[in-house]
């Protein structure tokens, strides 16, 4: 038996939840276990879990045994493994993995900074594999390192979405009972075929269960029976629960299990899989900006409209970056409102890499940009913003995803957007942001000098607009006497702030959709809302 290498330092909590409950309730369930020993009047049970995990994968289809097959550039069984360590109540973890895969095993857990983890040799067949897992558990074996638990749960290394509180229920019942599996319902009708391939019998599906995993046992129970068995149940036997009853008597309970369960079969399992641990690390998106909390602007808007786009996802504010990060958001929407550089997503970036969030799994971090062609030579502000590449590269060696959005919007229609015009009492610290003057074709109000409440930068988008000529800016104080826009301007000026609200939309769109897709292809590009 080998202990897998200690790794570096880690999050505090390794990724989010995928296997059970989340934050207070987290940490409350992390104590469950002895708050029913303490009800039942006795101590609770040490607990172990061994994980057979020496298949080849013959049904999958592919030359890489499954469990080594990787789901966002991370092998499934890192996955199965952080589910059973995160319950704090499972002393150790036993792993039995074949000779030629012990280096990848080792290097998996160091990679992943994986803790509790011993490694045995697996066996030619399932139940000679958990046999060589209890015996690295068992007192009576030479040179051993572990104690012996009082309940150990054995679980397939190719279901990653167990849940903590189905470890519990097994446990807890195994401790009573002597054993415990998970069953759920069938999906299919069991038939019985005869030797030449006709129809013998059906079994009444109501009446029977799919066995599953986790199942749990006293120690003593499973390891007494596996030292009885016959050789032709360790080469053919499939059924720990069997091996119980056959051989020390004891009928399991059998506990019903969440749909979660299932297990990581054929290929299009592993599309599966992925699309479940994307969904779940989508589920929070944090905004980070590069101006005060209370200030007016585009970024504000956008900010909004994520919220209203993606009502099913947390949007949060990046005010506390560092305790955002603890509490494990994957998803940063970083906007760099008052500069076309990557000031604040360069600070951003060096956060997460400090913090070794995305060990586990890969971050987003999506860079936005308002950029004003107008104020500045375009090809001036478009190199800089290229440079995205380049801090993209860097970042991807973290497993941190970095993507460019540029957004499109109408100075103008953004002034009316936040509602300076007409009569607001803002207009004058909001417009000594910046000055107009300069841009072609902006007529000047009368009364002098007008006021830019946003320095970006806008790219022509799929509408096509990217003039501000033939705008009248009206607002600032000394020209509230000043003739009122006609009919047709405020028609105009309506149709820009559609325009600004059909950008942001588009902008929140393509937000969502890479955070969801996480589309490594994508690193170090540029999309225009």
């Amino acid at each position: 038996m080998e202990s897998g290498p200690s790794g570096g330092s880690r999050p505090a909590e390794p990724g989010p939840r995928l296997c059970g409950l989340r934050g207070a309730d987290a940490a409350a369930s992390a104590s469950s276990l002895s708050r029913f020993g303490a009800e039942a009047g006795c101590r609770a049970p040490a607990v172990a879990a061994v994980l057979p995990a020496g298949g080849s994968g013959e049904r999958m289809g592919v030359p890489t045994p499954k469990q080594f097959c990787p789901i966002l550039e991370r092998p499934l069984i890192s996955y199965t493994l952080q589910a059973l360590e995160r319950v704090s109540w499972i002393k150790d973890i036993i792993v039995a993995v074949t000779g030629e895969s012990m280096e990848t095993m080792k290097g998996i857990i160091q990679r992943y900074q994986h803790k509790r983890i011993s490694l045995v040799e697996a066996g030619v067949t399932r139940h000679r594999s958990i046999f060589n897992g209890l015996k690295a558990l068992a007192e009576d074996q030479p040179n051993c390192r572990l104690s012996k638990p009082e309940v150990v749960i054995i679980h397939d290394a190719v279901r990653p979405f167990v849940e903590e509180d189905v470890l519990l229920n097994v446990v807890t019942a195994a401790q009573e009972h002597g054993a415990s599996g998970a069953i759920r319902p069938l999906v299919s009708t069991v038939i019985s075929p005869s030797v030449d391939s006709c129809l013998d019998h059906s079994l009444e599906r109501a009446r029977y269960r799919a066995s599953e995993m986790p199942q749990a046992f006293l120690f003593d129970v499973i390891y007494e029976a596996y030292q009885q068995c016959s050789d032709y149940d360790l080469e053919f036997g499939t059924e720990c629960l069997h091996l119980a009853l056959k051989y020390s008597h004891i009928k399991a309970k059998l506990v019903e299990g969440s749909p979660d369960l299932w297990k990581v079969t054929y290929k299009r399992d592993l599309y599966a899989a992925e699309s479940i641990i994307k969904e779940r690390i989508s589920q929070q998106v944090c905004v980070v900006m590069d101006t005060k909390e209370d200030e007016e602007h585009v970024g504000r808007c956008l900010e909004e409209m994520l919220k209203t786009e993606l009502n099913h996802i947390k949007v949060t504010s990046g005010q506390d970056l560092q305790q955002i990060i603890v509490e494990q958001c994957y998803n940063f929407v970083c906007m760099n409102v008052m500069t076309s550089d990557f000031e604040e997503t360069q600070r951003l970036l060096n956060m997460l890499e400090e913090s070794n969030l995305s060990i586990l799994y890969p971050v987003v971090v999506i860079s936005v940009h308002f950029l004003d062609y107008e104020s500045v030579p375009f090809g001036q502000k478009m190199e800089k913003v290229m440079q995205i590449r380049e801090f993209a590269k860097e970042a991807k060696k973290g497993n941190i995803l970095l993507f460019g959005l540029l957004i499109y919007f109408p100075q103008v229609a953004m002034t009316l957007s936040l509602g300076f015009p007409g009569g607001s009492d803002d207009k004058e610290s909001i417009y000594n942001a910046g000055d107009l003057s300069s841009i072609p074709g902006l007529d000047r109000a009368p009364g002098g000098r007008h006021g830019n409440p946003l320095q970006h930068s806008c790219l022509e988008n799929s509408l096509g607009q990217k003039s501000l000529a033939g705008y009248s800016l009206w607002g600032h104080k000394e020209a509230e006497t000043a003739e009122q826009p006609s009919t047709a301007q405020t028609l105009f000026h309506g149709e820009e702030e559609q325009k600004l609200q059909e950008s942001l939309r588009q902008g929140a769109t393509i937000i969502a959709a890479l955070i969801k897709e996480r589309n490594s292809g994508l690193v170090g590009q540029l999309l225009v809302a």
